[in-house]
């Protein structure tokens, strides 16, 4: 039955989005970041972007990302991303194991909310970015 299910909360796996040092302004890159003290495996990665500019509707392509493992206290980068899609939501999932268990979470960064005004210092890569986890 459904209410049998288990579902285990994801813990100190983030997802950031920050300038990549010594590029030109519209060079961003979405990390992973394993804030965990043990490796994730099996990690996938899906992404969109979708949203509405100017009164049209718009989607991006939707991309897939596999890594074998990531290591403790390890922020990997998933892929670039440019400047002109943030204002649409920027979604995405990652799924993950820890030992046996499966773990699943979706994270999204609304439109406008990669901007300066929102940066933090990002772990692991010590650089301004905006981070959810």
């Amino acid at each position: 039955m459904k209410k049998d299910l288990e579902i285990p909360q994801v813990e100190n796996v983030a997802v950031a989005i920050v300038k990549e040092p010594n590029r030109d302004d519209d060079e961003w890159g979405v990390y992973l970041i394993n804030l965990k003290n043990e490796p994730i495996s099996n990690v996938f990665v899906t992404s969109t972007g979708y949203g509405e500019v100017n009164g049209e509707r718009l989607k991006t392509s939707t991309l897939r990302h596999f890594f074998e493992t990531v290591a403790p206290d390890t922020a990997i980068k998933v892929e670039p991303i440019m400047d002109f899609t943030f204002g649409l939501s920027n979604e995405y999932w990652v799924s993950f194991y820890v030992g046996e268990q499966i773990y699943d979470k979706q994270y999204v960064f609304l439109p406008e909310t990669i901007n300066p005004s929102n940066f933090t210092r990002i772990p692991l890569l010590d650089r301004k970015g905006v981070m959810i986890g």
